[in-house]
């Protein structure tokens, strides 16, 4: 099967918004695999906390790229896009289909968007900042100069509103010192056809699930998880410690502030990052959304996925 021929689904969306149980439902009834697309679930041992799905969770449906890797390990985004790559090839030379299921916006992007320049890494602080900038109503217009200083012929190629191929032009040409027209390689066609769907869900029940999966996590002994990590030698800088729920925990675990106190740190930096998601996945031209919360919605997701 050439690599053109091969679909790639993609059920994503803020966290909490029922995209687990969906994509399992979904999996199950089409024979599809679940390949999950989340920056938290790739490590091992932090279970609780990024709310991986348990095997009875999964209802014998074959789960792919979770605990990749120990959580004293560093993981880039091109890391996760030669993993996935390399096992979407497998197995659809088994005849397999798969489904992406999760909410790491920049692993769905790595995918979809392919960019050249491999070697030179994503800059996730760089990015946020510049497509914060592009929200605000002069922010395009002050990303493209910024690129026709670094880069006049890339800038001149590229429309004001392709805000995503400039910030990587930016982020490529500063990070090497050589303007993105002057590199070996750039964008490169995707190797996959895509069907992207997004949940949706009104904010205030949105933000009301995740308050309830934070208590949820906090009873199932998240304080425990971490203070498990921490005694095994994982450092509190660790890239895997500063994911929503770890981070805040260890201050609690130092005896600086209480366990609810804790929740509600979690629980306020969960409702900022499902508000981040939302921003960044309205980007996706592509994307599909689905109400997760009116009739049939089930039944219009798998309409747009199959």
């Amino acid at each position: 099967m050439k690599s053109g021929d091969i679909i790639c689904r993609v059920l994503t969306g803020p966290t909490a918004s029922g995209k687990t149980e969906i994509g399992i439902r979904l999996a199950k009834e089409r024979g599809w695999e679940i390949l999950c697309m989340d920056s938290m679930q790739i490590y091992r041992r932090m279970n609780i906390g990024t709310a991986k799905p348990s095997p009875e969770d999964m209802q014998g449906v074959p789960h792919h790229l979770l605990d990749l890797c120990e959580p004293t390990d560093p993981y880039s985004v091109s890391d996760y896009r030669e993993a996935a790559e390399k096992l979407v090839h497998e197995l659809a030379g088994q005849g397999r289909e798969v489904l992406f299921v999760g909410g790491t916006a920049l692993y769905l992007q790595a995918m979809m968007h392919p960019m050249g320049m491999g070697q030179v890494s994503a800059n996730p602080e760089l990015r946020e900042e510049l497509h914060r900038l592009a929200e605000t109503p002069e922010g395009k217009g002050e990303i493209h100069e910024r690129l026709r200083r670094l880069d006049p012929v890339t800038a001149e190629r590229l429309p004001v509103n392709d805000v995503r191929r400039t910030i990587r032009a930016i982020e490529v040409s500063e990070a090497t010192g050589i303007p993105f027209s002057e590199q070996p390689d750039r964008e490169v066609p995707t190797d996959f056809k895509w069907k992207v769907v997004s949940t949706a869900m009104e904010r205030p029940h949105l933000y009301a699930r995740i308050n309830e999966r934070v208590t949820k996590m906090i009873r199932a002994g998240l304080k425990d998880e971490v203070a498990a990590l921490l005694a095994e030698g994982v450092q509190e800088d660790a890239q895997s410690m500063q994911g929503l729920g770890y981070k805040e925990m260890i201050p609690c675990i130092r005896g600086e502030y209480s366990v609810e106190e804790a929740a509600e740190r979690i629980r306020l930096g969960t409702r900022h990052y499902a508000k981040r998601q939302m921003t960044f996945l309205r980007r996706e031209e592509q994307m599909r959304y689905v109400d997760v919360e009116s009739p049939g919605a089930y039944e219009e997701i798998r309409k747009l996925l199959i």
